[in-house]
């Protein structure tokens, strides 16, 4: 007993190696977050100066030059930005509650043990998994259902993903089934064992998923630059692009003060990244709790 005792003390002592390997790691861990960080504090510090004062800046960029609010100023006065952002809202509204419900019922149906044909039409489930027809045939498709330059485009063709899907049917098969044969023994049918038993049991992959869903629709950028023509139309992710990419002719081509906006003509587009990023981030710590029990459920197995 005493040897082993004597030789665990020796175990647990930090030698010489752990050391030089805990210093570099930790120096090499600070070096990672400043490199990642760096940009996202690089942006908000522009986004706080004047436009002259970036433009002749040279190197790094640690605090704001010329402290103001004119870029955000200019930013949310903007009539294509407050659209932008209206649009957002209306398809997440539209949008979240149609694929969370779409995800939960199909989740639901490919985790069921007792189904006809179940094989069959899982199998369909996976192949739109795995091919689709194309970007063309969707285009003709969505316009010819009338979804053309229109919200609902970006809202009915995204209302389930089968990824998402097999995440919830994870879940629901980390349930144990005496569960459900209680339930159905007491005479429940399956929708009162979906609302009071399956959801409630599986909060946590539900709130993941809802990030999921959430954070996707609100960077979906490419579906509104081919289903929508009206600029009025366009969600704030594609409004965001054509600050950046445009060389600012989308925030010119409707100003009310066009000296003002030659002001602020490189600082708004930090201020525009600013205000586009800032409404997902805060949701997240809303659902963190639940974010990394949810995407474990279902994923070790006794």
């Amino acid at each position: 007993m005493l040897v082993r005792k004597h030789k665990s003390k020796e175990l647990l002592q930090e030698t010489t190696g752990d050391r030089i390997f805990g210093v570099f790691n930790t120096g090499f861990m600070v070096l990672l977050i400043i490199a990642c960080l760096y940009p996202i504090w690089y942006v908000i510090c522009a986004s706080f100066s004047s436009s002259g004062a970036i433009q002749a800046n040279v190197g790094k960029l640690l605090w704001p030059k010329n402290f103001n609010f004119g870029a955000y100023k200019m930013a949310l006065q903007h009539p294509l930005i407050s659209s932008g952002f209206r649009n957002i809202f209306l398809i997440l509204l539209g949008s979240l509650p149609l694929q969370m419900v779409m995800t939960i019922l199909c989740g639901y149906f490919m985790a069921a043990r007792r189904v006809m044909f179940k094989k069959y039409i899982v199998g369909m489930f996976m192949f739109t998994m795995f091919f689709s027809g194309g970007l063309i045939p969707s285009f003709l498709n969505q316009k010819s259902l009338g979804l053309y330059d229109n919200l609902w485009a970006l809202i009915i063709p995204g209302a389930l993903s089968l990824y998402n899907a097999i995440i919830c049917k994870s879940a629901i098969d980390g349930i144990p089934n005496s569960l459900f044969e209680s339930a159905y023994i007491d005479g429940a049918n399956d929708f009162t064992v979906l609302t009071k038993i399956v959801i409630p049991l599986i909060k946590p992959t539900l709130a993941a998923l809802l990030l999921y869903y959430g954070v996707g629709t609100w960077n979906n950028w490419f579906s509104a630059s081919i289903l929508i023509e009206n600029n009025n139309l366009l969600p704030i992710q594609n409004i965001l692009r054509a600050v950046l990419l445009a060389n600012d002719q989308t925030l010119n081509s409707a100003a009310a003060n066009t000296n003002d906006i030659n002001t602020f003509a490189e600082t708004i587009k930090y201020a525009a990244i600013v205000i586009s990023t800032v409404p997902i981030l805060m949701i997240y710590p809303f659902l963190q709790k639940y974010f990394v029990k949810g995407v474990m459920i279902g994923s070790v197995k006794e």
